[in-house]
């Protein structure tokens, strides 16, 4: 499904991020998956730079206000080169969720 969504164009937004979105029918709720990546790699984005930050949005089919909203909101944290800078810098799961709760409140 993801791959699928990539045909049409690449969810490489710049700055070394992705956010790959998709939907799937036995979701009942919109899920995301961060991931930080050791090695960058090519993902055709925007700016020709490689990605080192994913972002994986799946959510529901028939819920696109959910979905809509939490690709929104990953956007906007991860367009901000402060969050990525301390998100390259996390250790552990529960301080990449930290710094992207605190990125939501200055967002906001």
């Amino acid at each position: 499904l993801v791959l699928r969504r990539e045909r049409l164009g690449s969810t490489g937004i710049g700055g070394g991020v992705a956010i790959p979105h998709a939907v799937q029918g036995d979701l009942t709720r919109t899920v995301a998956l961060l991931a930080i990546l050791e090695t960058p790699i090519d993902f055709g984005s925007i700016d020709g730079q490689p990605v080192d930050i994913v972002c994986l949005v799946v959510g529901p089919p028939n819920d696109d206000t959910n979905n809509l909203k939490c690709i929104a909101s990953v956007t906007r944290a991860l367009q901000q080169a402060s969050t990525c800078q301390k998100l390259r810098l996390t250790k552990s799961p529960e301080a990449a969720m930290r710094c992207l709760q605190s990125s939501r409140s200055v967002a906001a």
